[in-house]
């Protein structure tokens, strides 16, 4: 992938972005309606570890081509991966592909006892908007988030003259996240072979991990749908043998597990009344441990591996090369590690089973030397941990202006108003496999993350008929 012109677009999205930025423009940078978003969002329950998200002013637009490709590699990705899910939970001698800790191994394995394979997916991706080529990041499964940043940026936004002038011109659609999820829980629930009926379902996580605003809303939807739901952390659940409550006493029939699994190991004593639970067949876990399998990011090794690509069929396979970049662990045994040294500009490396970017790094962004040290330092398993090196996909760039976080302490002609080109990564919400949205964020720099200045934007379609 690269981020050069070739040819004709075979999207409209860049277009319709710089029709946007015109429409700012003509409102003289529209500074009234960025002032209101930034207002709103820092009175919005979104924060990150203590800190207001950044957000952007101008949406995300895509077109029907690139609504219509995400469709595609959404339902191709997630029928693979059931796939995978399902060899590693019928074939023993399948699981020697992963390498998992013995505990992770036993809890993969506990019955699930409803027909959803994996209920819940974001697939991160970078998509080369003018060729529709796109390589993977990472998965994204129970731990997916993100939804409320989207919900509330759009809604930031929406009074503004700018996006009421574009909207005046195009049919616009944003992406609903929540009622959508909700339906899709209870219809898996309802194959659930112990189901109930007036369940009651909780959303589960550690709270020192949890997105908690985020739980809020959904929890409201829960009831508005008209099923009672509580937000519990792992650690204050019991389970008495027959029914697992929450600290109160109230029984919990299912739960939304956003809790991922690496967080369970690290809780591992404090976790095991829910693990008692699951393994007694007491309560529905929607989505299981077994989701762990693609929330890995040795998932993308595993792609290539011969067991693997002897039960694809030929066209996922091809799929599987044209969108997984190559990925193997970073030890003598599996890799060349004088060549992954030589190709630095060529590689990023990342831990087996982390999440929010932390230990990644992309070799373009050192010097030689320290990627060396990095690399003597975390090969082998030096760092405690296994790490994999993988291909790095260059993003694709989008026109932004960059977020002014303190606009409302400013005078308009100290707001900033010349756009910046950002490096787009696109996760695709994928809810019992139907493509339902897309959570965007874009960075200045090779690794999008909050740590490295990333924002996230409201995804709309722009002329798509959805």
């Amino acid at each position: 992938m690269t981020n050069m012109q070739t040819g004709t677009s075979q999207t409209k999205n860049a277009r319709f972005t710089q029709e946007y930025l015109d429409i700012v423009a003509a409102h003289n940078g529209d500074i009234p309606g960025r002032r209101a978003a930034r207002k709103y969002m820092d009175n919005s329950p979104l924060v990150y570890h203590g800190q207001k998200i950044k957000s952007s002013f101008i949406p995300r637009i895509f077109d029907r081509a690139t609504y219509n490709e995400f469709s595609y590699i959404a339902q191709t990705t997630h029928r693979i991966l059931c796939k995978v899910i399902t060899h590693y939970l019928e074939e023993p001698s399948y699981r020697e592909v992963f390498h998992y800790d013995p505990r992770l191994r036993e809890i993969i394995l506990f019955p699930r006892d409803y027909d959803s394979v994996l209920p819940m997916l974001r697939a991160d991706l970078f998509l080369n908007e003018d060729t529709l080529e796109s390589g993977f990041c990472e998965l994204n499964t129970d731990g997916t988030s993100g939804m409320l940043e989207n919900y509330c940026i759009e809604q930031s936004i929406q009074s503004s003259d700018s996006f009421t002038d574009f909207k005046s011109k195009h049919t616009v659609q944003g992406c609903e996240l929540f009622d959508s999820w909700v339906n899709e829980f209870v219809s898996i629930y309802k194959t659930y072979a112990f189901a109930r009926e007036n369940p009651h379902f909780a959303i589960c996580d550690y709270t020192e991990n949890a997105t908690l605003a985020e739980f809020e809303r959904f929890a409201k939807i829960f009831q508005k749908h008209g099923y009672e739901c509580r937000i519990c952390d792992v650690c204050e659940l019991k389970f008495d043998g027959t029914t697992l409550t929450d600290k109160t006493g109230w029984r919990i029939d299912a739960i939304w597990r956003r809790s991922v699994t690496n967080d369970v190991l690290a809780n591992w004593d404090q976790s095991q009344d829910l693990i008692s639970a699951v393994r007694a067949e007491k309560v529905a876990l929607i989505g299981s441990f077994a989701s762990h399998i693609v929330h890995d990011k040795q998932i993308f090794r595993a792609l290539y591996d011969p067991k693997t690509q002897a039960f694809l069929t030929p066209e996922e396979n091809k799929f599987v090369a044209a969108h997984v970049p190559m990925t193997t662990f970073l030890d003598d045994d599996h890799v060349d590690l004088a060549q992954v040294k030589r190709d630095k500009n060529k590689l990023i490396s990342k831990p087996t089973d982390h999440y929010g970017s932390s230990d990644v790094h992309a070799g373009k962004d050192v010097d030689q030397a320290t990627w060396d040290a990095f690399i003597d330092a975390h090969a082998n398993g030096a760092a405690g941990e296994p790490f994999l090196i993988q291909q790095y996909v260059t993003p694709f760039q989008t026109k932004v202006l960059p977020p002014c976080m303190d606009i409302n302490s400013l005078s308009d002609d100290q707001v900033p108003q010349t756009p910046a080109l950002y490096n787009n990564m696109s996760g695709l919400y994928i809810y019992n496999g139907k493509f339902t949205g897309v959570y965007s964020r874009l960075g200045p720099q090779s690794i999008i993350s909050a740590a490295t200045d990333d924002i996230t934007m409201a995804t709309e379609w722009v002329d798509c008929d959805l």
